[in-house]
């Protein structure tokens, strides 16, 4: 089969460099944990933007690092899957800004979510560290999900202080709420959380871009037939699409706790895949 003047390929350029670079950051990543001790997944993963660990590239490099073994497989094969026959058709060039933008657009998605999510919650830190009070300080906690955001195992200095915070300055100011140390107790440990909860929001992997990805080829190929094994009967591909986007939205607004998945991101990826399609119909450009 020809697509204009190239021959279709079962593996192009840059479906193949996008396979090659995340699987070599995927060893490197195993490599470096077990070797040096450094966590590239923490380095170049998307943290929260106040976080103190937040860097300008990450917005790129997240999309190139993953969790674990099954995160990447499954990724790069759907990327392989879906992106293949999108990138023999629009040309290699085209493919790569989609991919790329769809990436950025996950993330801008994903920071106007957990904006919303947790700066009520920063807010209320962040006052406690300028102006402390009892009564704000035994609010908070009584109030604040404190198993969501530490973990002994992970972060036993910060679970070590939380608790002698707690069983300490706090029950001070239960007993006395104008006690000076506790309440300078008090700001410095709001402090050290605050920056602790920030920088715990972490997103990896090319997600949002293969949402992106499964959009584009549902458009492109709205009636192809596709054999999942998790669907006993053949599925078109714009059925397939639209289900596995409703599935998303469901999962994203049940925010179910220890669902470590970043349901929005893919969400914004297929919302800016959809964007940057339609813009390139309007601008003239065809699918082929």
């Amino acid at each position: 089969m020809q697509i204009g003047s190239g021959r279709w390929s079962m593996m192009p350029p840059v479906v193949k460099n996008l396979l090659i670079l995340n699987g070599l950051l995927f060893l490197a990543t195993l490599s470096f944990q077990t070797s040096i001790g450094i966590d590239l997944r923490d380095m170049l993963g998307l943290h929260y933007f106040e976080a103190e660990k937040f860097k300008i590239y990450q917005i790129v490099t997240y999309m190139f690092m993953h969790g674990d073994f099954t995160h990447i497989f499954f990724n790069m094969f759907a990327v392989w899957m879906f992106g293949s026959a999108i990138e023999n058709v629009w040309g290699s060039r085209k493919f790569l800004i989609y991919y790329l933008l769809t990436g950025f657009g996950a993330a801008l998605i994903h920071y106007i979510t957990i904006y919303i999510d947790i700066a009520p919650v920063i807010s209320m830190m962040e006052q406690l560290v300028e102006d402390p009070s009892a009564q704000a300080a035994i609010s908070f906690t009584n109030s604040h999900n404190w198993g969501s955001y530490l973990d002994q195992f992970y972060y036993k200095d910060m679970y070590d202080r939380t608790l002698e915070y707690m069983n300490g300055s706090l029950q001070v100011l239960k007993v006395d709420p104008e006690n000076t140390q506790a309440l300078r107790d008090t700001s410095n440990f709001f402090a050290s959380y605050l920056e602790h909860f920030m920088n715990l929001p972490n997103v990896v992997g090319a997600s949002g871009s293969l949402f992106g990805i499964l959009l584009a080829f549902g458009m492109m190929f709205p009636n192809v037939r596709l054999f999942m094994i998790f669907i006993p009967i053949p599925i078109k591909a714009k059925y397939f699409v639209i289900g596995y986007g409703v599935m998303e939205l469901v999962s994203a607004f049940q925010n179910n706790p220890g669902d470590n998945v970043a349901h929005f991101a893919h969400l914004g990826g297929m919302l800016f895949g959809y964007i940057i399609i339609k813009f390139w119909q309007k601008s003239g450009q065809r699918w082929r």
